[in-house]
């Protein structure tokens, strides 16, 4: 992070951590959604803009940006989908703090979701460290996590094919891999016995891809 980084800070609260921004990024953007919170930070520093309102619906900005916050535990879902459900998003890279849960959840390959499988085709995601409960002030009820994300330098999916892909893994977790890929091609893949949640971000964008080839092959036969 440097002079040139837009950095959103997503619940700003009092500032502690907006200060730290501010001091290493080139433009800050807080968001904060109680009104007396927000108004305490405007005009603290000057290469910080505050937003008084709810992060989760917030515009995202249209040119490169970061995200560096401690989130509310409780609209973690709402801001994951928030900043990694469109890829065609302007986010670069997110470090967030979010309960141990979540963040061991999030980070590791297995057992996959719907989300997981989706956003990993697109994003890099890590456990970057554990913070105990004690170092919060009031400390909440559960440890926390950073949840490093990365934008992939190739994303495994053409972003052009983003929504058809999505379609593709709701449909293999809703109904079943075989119901979306040939058992053959599954099989060779997987394995014969392969659920939604064993195959990982790789493996459901490497089955995507195939699938692709053997379709483009079907169109171009008299």
């Amino acid at each position: 992070m440097g002079p040139d980084d837009l950095v959103l800070d997503l619940g700003a609260g009092t500032g502690r951590l907006t200060r730290e921004l501010a001091a290493v990024a080139g433009r800050v953007v807080a968001v904060e959604i109680d009104p007396r919170l927000a108004a305490g930070l405007r005009g603290r520093w000057p290469n910080v803009d505050v937003v008084a309102g709810d992060a989760t619906a917030i515009e995202l900005p249209r040119e490169p940006f970061r995200v560096v916050a401690n989130i509310p535990f409780h609209r973690t879902g709402e801001l994951l989908r928030l900043l990694l459900d469109d890829p065609s998003a302007s986010l670069v890279a997110a470090d967030l703090v979010v309960e141990w849960g979540v963040a061991v959840k999030r980070s590791i390959p297995w057992p996959s979701s719907v989300s997981s499988a989706v956003w990993g085709a697109y994003y890099e995601t890590t456990l970057a460290r554990r913070i105990p409960r004690s170092a919060f002030a009031p400390p909440p009820a559960v440890d926390a996590g950073v949840l490093a994300i990365r934008r992939r330098g190739r994303p495994l999916v053409p972003l052009a094919e983003a929504e058809a892909y999505r379609r593709f893994v709701v449909q293999g977790f809703r109904h079943g891999p075989r119901s979306v890929v040939p058992a053959g091609l599954l099989d060779a893949a997987a394995g014969v016995r392969a659920m939604a949640r064993d195959l990982d971000a790789a493996a459901w964008s490497s089955l995507y891809a195939k699938l692709r080839i053997v379709d483009r092959r079907r169109e171009r036969k008299p």
